[in-house]
């Protein structure tokens, strides 16, 4: 058994980083962080061009998928996380997005009490150095690198364009006065690497004496005895371990990993887990329930003139780019493929936008080529339509009593009528703006869905066979005052347990209008804050 610490924190994720590095500022205090995936070593996970790679091999992903979805045409459809230090921030696309402030009003409103937007705001701040420097919505002294992406295309400028035609605002900041319109979001990355949360928050508090990081090490199951954990017990190398926990246990597994793992641990509600063969400790029946997710059905486009991409990923380019990235932390692969993203509204009268669209200037299988060897891809204009606060909601339950076992994902994706007619106006909606000049320039005749799919049953057909997420599973373990639904207390406590928290976003109400790491690591910062605190 591995000695006793004062603060276990299970899983190196997003929020979990940030608790760990954060509470083992106290010198007093012993911090252990156990995470199931290997170290982030690989410059892949580095360089920020990378991440198409590492998403399309699955190098550091869990491999998970949705059980047959019956409003998506009963497919399996695959529900990413990264396995890997640093979680999902190790993998993801690297956009800084908070959502709209309103979003975080609606936390408060349904029982999150001290969630509103202007009592989170201080929280971001803290987390992050904004290239604008320090301000009322950014700060400019936290861990997380969050820079200026250097995509000031053509392509980026008629998308821009297009947009003002279509009366939207345009924005240079998603995160400040104006959250809606159409523009380039911020990136998490610092020097032309990726701003990873184990890369900002943990590397800076390695060399500290009371800070012990074990990677490879899968958390099976918490030891509770009448409401407090005594131990969490872990896997590595084969070898069953386990931690005495002197303090707090802090579960920060994520949307899929935390409400399992309190189910292994019996903490659910007590049909379900009985039927699963574990006992029941704690009858909370909102594990795993408030499934979110956002809806994505993509489109494609041919290009009319060169993007820009394609010619940058001829194999003898890229290798001399990606030279010079190692030297300098410039150039190509220090870029993510990203023209613009648009927040909008499906009708006029909404408090906020209701849909995203994301705008690339590739094909989603895009392929390094080289002349006489291998071809390249032809170049197409990509648009990802997706639905920022969809209404299906799915669960999350156990497949058996055992921890090797894959969680039963249940998304109920486009269950909700309104979603896939969101879906289809926002198909709709791009199909009009790429037809407005100067954009029109730049895209030419519709490869997917395509132009002949146009009728409400057609289009309802492509997106039902398409559709997939935008990998932002939160809600499992929701804030609230109930304990009939909500998991845990606004200050991130278990309901019913004397030392047990969540922090990451399974714990958030619902499902904000944006992307899902920024807050994730508000969550950590808050969740630290909490416990430091003694709330």
């Amino acid at each position: 058994m591995v000695d006793g610490f004062d603060f276990v924190v299970a899983g190196g994720g997003s929020a979990g980083c940030v608790v760990a590095a954060r509470l083992s500022e106290d010198p007093g205090a012993r911090v252990l962080l156990l995470e199931a995936g290997p170290g982030d070593n690989n410059l892949f996970l580095k360089m920020p061009l990378a991440f198409r790679l590492l998403r399309m091999t699955n190098l550091y992903d869990w491999g998970l998928k949705t059980e047959p979805e019956p409003w998506a045409r009963d497919r399996s459809i695959p529900a990413a996380r990264g396995k890997v230090l640093g979680g999902s921030s190790s993998v993801n696309g690297m956009m800084y997005s908070r959502g709209h402030p309103r979003d975080y009003d609606q936390w408060a409103q349904m029982g999150a009490t001290g969630w509103a937007y202007e009592e989170v705001l201080p929280f971001f701040r803290k987390s992050e150095s904004n290239w604008r420097g320090a301000s009322h919505w950014h700060g400019a002294d936290g861990p997380l690198g969050v820079s200026r992406p250097d995509a000031d295309t053509p392509l980026t400028r008629a998308l821009k364009s297009a947009g003002q035609a279509a009366g939207l605002p345009v924005t240079d900041d998603f995160e400040g006065e104006q959250p809606e319109g159409v523009g380039l979001p911020d990136l998490t990355t610092a020097s032309g690497k990726r701003a990873s949360a184990s890369q900002a928050f943990l590397n800076p508090a390695r060399s500290r004496p009371n800070l012990t990081i074990i990677t490879s090490a899968r958390v099976t199951r918490l030891v509770l005895d009448r409401g407090r954990v005594t131990h969490i017990e872990y896997v590595r190398n084969n070898v069953p371990q386990r931690v005495a926990v002197g303090q707090e246990a802090i579960l920060c597994g994520g949307a899929y990993a935390s409400p399992h793992l309190l189910m292994l641990s019996g903490i659910g509600r007590g049909d379900d887990l009985r039927r699963a063969g574990v006992t029941p400790v704690l009858d909370l029946p909102g594990v795993g329930q408030n499934l979110k997710e956002h809806p994505l059905a993509a489109m494609g486009f041919q290009a009319r003139q060169p993007l820009g991409f394609s010619g940058k990923i001829r194999a003898d380019r890229l290798a001399l780019s990606g030279l010079g990235w190692m030297l300098t932390g410039r150039g190509f692969p220090s870029t993510v493929p990203l023209s613009a993203i648009i927040y909008h509204k499906s009708q006029p009268g909404l408090e906020r936008p209701d849909l995203e669209n994301i705008v690339m200037p590739t094909a989603l299988d895009a392929r390094v080529w080289f002349p006489g060897i291998v071809s390249p891809k032809p170049e197409v204009l990509t648009n990802l339509n997706v639905v920022l606060h969809p209404s299906s909601t799915g669960s999350v339950t156990l497949r058996s009593a055992d921890p090797e076992a894959t969680p039963v994902i249940r998304l109920n994706i486009l269950q909700a009528q309104e979603d896939i007619d969101r879906l289809r106006y926002n198909i709709r909606w791009f199909r009009d703006l790429v037809r407005t000049a100067p954009l029109s320039e730049f895209a030419g005749d519709e490869i997917f869905p395509g132009k002949d799919i146009e009728s409400d049953a057609a289009l309802d057909a492509y997106i039902r066979s398409t559709v997939v997420t935008a990998q932002h599973p939160v809600g499992t373990c929701r804030m609230g005052t109930d304990p009939s639904v909500a998991v845990v207390s606004p200050e991130l406590r278990v309901h019913g347990t004397e030392n047990l928290r969540v922090a990451d976003a399974s714990v958030m109400p619902s499902l904000i209008g944006g992307h899902t790491n920024a807050p994730a690591v508000m969550i950590g910062e808050r969740a630290a804050d909490f416990i430091r605190a003694g709330r």
